[in-house]
């Protein structure tokens, strides 16, 4: 068996590799690229189950980074257990011939409770006074520990939030290359998700992004050199391509005046009841999925979304066969944005009604994605402070709202989750071991596949 790692570099294209990432161009230059036909949603936990298993969104169940339960009647995101993934992985089918291979995973998606020998996800502590501290889930348990004790604690709120920094990357490569001097695993997966942050904020503007793209490419360099100086086969691959948007669409909103969506008032601001609803849509990026309570109301709620300036495609029915996204979890209805175009969650028509978590960093909450978490008021010269005010109360014991994130879907310049058309956008595989021609276009269901043949061949 050959050791091999991936390095998941979230966001990277041919697009983004030249001057400021030196190190990835070299890489590029004296291995071989593939191009990755993107898996609609092209989101973060379809794409990795795909990649790991082989298998499309229609096998595998994971279609978004979250839907609509339907036996709970909640919209939830960013669940964590492995058992949601309902085929196996890579890491399954080799330990069955292979008994004694082992596999790390580092910060890839439903890593909880999987089949690998060591995993790292993010897991923070939620106390009952309120508070959120930063902290992993491991497995074993004491690699937790052995972590935090060596690198610090986690950094969770540059992982994701307006703080977001390479840190938290940094601080995912640092415990890589720990777990592999202490346990040298034969597969090791490890996610960056740098570049996801201000290319969502800026969109492609290089004067803003090249720093990120240095940055990421050091983290990389340093990684790559780790592994390749024990003789690995380093895969550096992306999930998706991010591109520009101006457009932000509110499904919920034209739902709403259409009198099909069901709002709870609780002390004077509004909730989506999601249960009671005739159809909602639960947003992901550049994708949404609409789930209707009455089949009857199919036809007119996709003719309602075919209407809308800035939808694309409106898929149901056979169409759901045909891009490979049917399943029991998907929406009755699944809305495609143009490119230029991106889906909030937004589901209030006044902003002094929003839900409080609107105002906050609050994945699990939220019935939907919410990258404006990443921002924070531009015209608020005073918010710095107000966070510095707001996390000194909490220190020294005071409960208080982290309400510091605005309601403006207008300040997002970036997006993905639909099939982009230009390869130059499509996500990439890079591999140190060159078996043939460069510029190929794969299917995303060959990774697994690939990664296999770099273990095994």
């Amino acid at each position: 068996m050959k050791k091999t790692v991936v390095i998941n570099v979230v966001g990277l294209t041919k697009r983004l590799i030249g001057e400021h990432t030196p190190f990835i161009k070299s890489f590029l230059k004296r291995g071989q690229a593939s191009y990755i036909e993107p898996v609609l949603p092209a989101v973060t936990c379809s794409v990795q189950s795909t990649y790991v298993t082989g298998k499309w969104p229609t096998d595998h169940g994971i279609v978004g980074n979250g839907w609509y339960f339907k036996d709970e009647c909640e919209v939830k995101f960013w669940r964590q257990s492995n058992k949601l993934v309902r085929q196996p992985k890579i890491w399954d089918d080799i330990k069955k011939e292979y008994p004694n291979f082992t596999c790390a995973n580092h910060f890839w998606w439903y890593n909880m409770y999987s089949n690998v020998d060591f995993s790292l996800t993010p897991r923070p502590n939620y106390l009952a006074d309120g508070r959120k501290i930063p902290d992993v889930y491991s497995y074993p348990a004491q690699l937790r520990d052995e972590m935090q004790s060596t690198l610090g604690t986690f950094p969770l709120f540059e992982f994701w939030g307006p703080k977001t920094t390479i840190n938290s990357s940094k601080w995912i490569a640092d415990a890589a290359v720990l777990t592999d001097k202490k346990h040298n695993p034969d597969l090791t997966l490890i996610y960056l998700p740098h570049l996801d942050y201000n290319l969502q904020r800026y969109g492609l503007d290089f004067e803003i992004i090249s720093k990120d793209l240095n940055e990421i490419d050091a983290v990389v360099k340093n990684l790559a050199n780790h592994y390749e100086a024990i003789e690995t086969r380093v895969i550096l691959l992306s999930e998706y391509g991010i591109t520009n948007v101006n457009r932000p669409i509110h499904l919920n909103r034209v739902l709403r005046k259409e009198g099909m969506l069901a709002i709870r008032e609780e002390r004077g601001l509004e909730l989506l009841d999601a249960g009671e609803s005739d159809a909602f849509a639960v947003a992901d990026h550049q994708i949404a999925h609409v789930y209707c309570k009455q089949s009857k109301d199919i036809e007119r709620v996709a003719e309602l979304m075919k209407s809308i300036e800035g939808v694309e495609k409106v898929l149901y029915g056979d169409d759901l066969k045909t891009y490979k996204i049917d399943h029991e979890r998907c929406g009755d209805i699944v809305v495609v944005a143009d490119k230029d175009s991106w889906f909030t969650y937004y589901f209030w028509l006044d902003d002094a009604k929003a839900p409080d978590y609107a105002r906050m960093v609050d994945i699990h909450k939220k019935p939907g994605y919410d990258p404006v978490e990443m921002m924070t008021d531009p015209k608020d010269k005073l918010v710095m402070a107000k966070v510095v005010g707001k996390l000194l109360k909490k220190k020294i014991g005071f409960r208080t709202v982290m309400n510091i994130i605005p309601i403006d879907a207008t300040l997002i310049k970036g997006s993905h989750g639909r099939l982009t058309e230009d390869v130059d956008d499509f996500p990439i595989f890079i591999s140190n071991h060159v078996t043939g021609d460069n510029d190929q276009t794969i299917s995303a269901i060959q990774v697994r596949n690939l990664i296999e043949d770099h273990l095994l061949n």
